[in-house]
């Protein structure tokens, strides 16, 4: 009786919170809980490991195919450092030339920053280039943000 409480105790937080795959746990222990007050002696035999083991492989590719067809898996979102060039942003730290102490934030995510110019935290920005996982920033001043430059020197962009 323990094994079908814990067992729907268990489907019912992934119910609540999906993605902990306590799906297939679950299900297994409801099934060998079933089985145990069916057949009492069962979880005492030599076979119980090898009762497990065939619930246990089907009850997990249903439970995959199941959440494969609920949520198909999507590419990871990335960002590529051409795709920054021309957002908007605000600096979170002081942004100075030929340092990358500076913070901006730029769409939801915080990047290290230079400029040509020192740049006061708060003052909106826009990504003029990029280079590796930091970006060059201009003050925003209303001004058509930049096209993609690639800087040959260091061979980023």
């Amino acid at each position: 009786m323990i094994l079908l409480i814990i067992g729907a105790l268990m489907i019912l937080f992934e119910a609540l919170s999906p993605g902990n795959f306590l799906l297939v746990p679950g299900t297994i222990l409801i099934i060998i809980g079933f089985l145990a007050l069916v057949f009492p002696g069962l979880l005492y035999s030599w076979w119980s490991p090898l009762l497990v083991l065939v619930i246990f492989v089907p009850v997990t590719y249903l439970t995959i195919k199941l959440y494969q067809r609920i949520a198909p898996p999507a590419p990871p979102e990335t960002t590529v450092a051409t795709s920054l060039v021309g957002l908007r942003g605000i600096v979170l730290d002081d942004v100075f030339p030929n340092n990358l102490k500076g913070k901006v934030r730029i769409a939801n995510d915080t990047w290290s920053a230079s400029s040509h110019d020192h740049i006061h935290k708060g003052t909106k920005v826009i990504v003029e280039r990029s280079e590796g996982v930091h970006v060059f920033v201009v003050e925003d001043k209303g001004q058509t943000p930049p096209k993609a430059t690639i800087d040959t020197n260091r061979g980023g962009l």
